[in-house]
């Protein structure tokens, strides 16, 4: 195709691919150009050991309101409709049960009224009281000693649903399909890395490390990176970056049989523990993430001084009371200093077992090891207008043919969701055709829900617990 393409994006991670396709199934685009500054697709924060492999739904995530919820839900649903449109499943998309476990009758009652809450929306949601954890779960119930543990415990989850992807192998997929798709070139350079963006009357022009690209519409999908771009190029600074890193810690044996995710303490702005299996280490528990912040937009390929974040930082009196804002409640504070602890070896897994044992009571440290090379970086974007931590994701869309998108969790699981909105966004700028009736029927058409719970049992469920907790 030479160096001139309609559409140039920016980042080859799920979010890139997502678009890529987009754009070559669903619209009368002709060129597009995927630029990706490492080996291959998907393999930095997309890669299955920088995240928890989890389609995030918003059933079990209980930070999530039921209106985020019913979005992330439909995005999720988008995922699993493509990954069974090409046979991908109990491959790159595999099935477990999945809960969230509540722990004490304070954590109880809010899965229980929370489950009332969100029971319509999620109509396979059970309620789980500790006698059928038994069976299910039963690492969940018993301690050291074989005896039952003591506090009243719910979990209120699902079964029989597509919970698990490789979003690596995804992404692969999906940069394979669209450029499969005929009358359509996608160009995808590899070990390419944009080192400056510039517009040019009605085009931009993209510098890289290999040759010179010109665009007449740029999306950045590059996670920390695309802020920086974008800073560099005179938007978004507004916007601030705090990078937090995740980690997680392997199990030596398979110790729980689905997806196990904790109540989010709501002062937190980071994901809750929870026990996954892990479908890269033969469905070993993994166990995490913990939440480090640290000064790199990336978690092991970027330089031990990353003058990068300094650069998206933009470190100034606001962002300084942002970051004192947030460390003057005690709840953060001392939840982001344990999180250092848990990167010191030796000590971390000592600290971190004690976590883990609210999900498994008889867990030791023995049983559980630090798992090297895993855990990516999330951007966790600052508004200096607003002088808050931003939950959720950021995009900067200029208007003038360039977009900035950043995507913390759950960026793989709304990557055909956010793909839709930048699809529409491109196509109404370039006056080109969004084919959105072959898009519903494709990617947002329902997928039968499994099962046949009875939710009047699982009412007379919630009943029940709350009678034993009274007794």
């Amino acid at each position: 195709m030479g160096n001139k393409y309609e559409v140039v994006i920016v980042g080859g991670g799920i979010s890139g691919a997502a678009l890529a396709y987009e754009l070559a199934r669903y619209t009368d685009i002709k060129s597009i150009c995927v630029i990706e500054k490492y080996e291959g697709i998907g393999i930095l924060n997309t890669s299955g050991r920088s995240n928890s492999q989890t389609i995030h739904f918003g059933d079990i995530e209980t930070n999530y309101t039921l209106e985020k919820a019913a979005v992330t839900k439909q995005t999720g649903k988008m995922v699993e409709k493509y990954c069974l449109q090409h046979g991908l499943e109990n491959d790159v998309m595999h099935s477990h049960q999945k809960m969230a476990l509540g722990v004490g009758d304070k954590e109880v009652e809010y899965m229980l009224n929370r489950y009332t809450e969100f029971k319509d929306l999620f109509p396979n949601l059970q309620v789980w009281d500790k006698e059928k954890l038994k069976e299910l779960e039963p690492r969940l119930i018993f301690d050291q000693n074989g005896k039952e543990r003591p506090e009243t415990v719910v979990g209120v989850g699902s079964i029989g649903e597509w919970t698990t992807v490789d979003f690596e192998r995804m992404a692969k997929s999906l940069i394979e399909k669209a450029q499969e798709e005929e009358g359509t070139t996608v160009d995808v350079l590899l070990n390419t890395k944009v080192e400056k963006m510039a517009k040019d009357g009605e085009k931009f022009i993209v510098t890289t490390s290999g040759k010179t690209i010109e665009g007449d519409f740029v999306v950045a999908n590059a996670g920390a990176h695309s802020l920086l771009l974008a800073h560099e190029m005179g938007y978004g600074h507004e916007f601030s970056c705090l990078p937090v890193a995740g980690s997680f810690y392997l199990t030596n044996d398979t110790m729980l049989n689905g997806k196990v995710y904790m109540v989010q303490n709501p002062k937190l702005p980071f994901a809750a523990l929870h026990g996954d299996p892990d479908i890269l280490e033969d469905g070993l528990t993994r166990f995490g993430p913990t939440a480090l912040v640290m000064p790199k937009l990336e978690r092991y390929r970027a330089p031990l001084l990353d003058l990068d974040f300094w650069k998206t930082l933009r470190l100034d009196g606001t962002i300084i009371k942002i970051l004192f804002d947030l460390m003057s409640d005690s709840d953060v504070r001392n939840y982001i200093l344990r999180n250092f602890l848990f990167e010191i070896p030796y000590f971390n897994k000592l600290l971190f077992v004690k976590d883990a044992k609210k999900i498994i009571p008889a867990l030791t440290a023995d049983e559980i090891r630090y798992a090297d090379g895993f855990g990516g970086v999330r951007p966790q974007v600052l508004n200096k207008v607003e002088g808050k931590l931003m939950l959720g994701e950021a995009s900067i869309n200029t208007g003038e043919g360039i977009i900035f998108n950043m995507t913390p969790s759950p960026g793989a699981t709304s990557c055909l969701g956010n793909a839709k909105r930048d699809v529409l966004n491109v196509t109404k700028f370039l006056g080109k055709t969004f084919d959105l009736e072959k898009f519903e029927r494709e990617l947002v058409e329902k997928v039968p829900e499994p099962g046949n719970v009875d939710k009047d049992e699982q009412m007379k469920n919630v009943a029940k617990i709350r009678s034993q907790m009274k007794n």
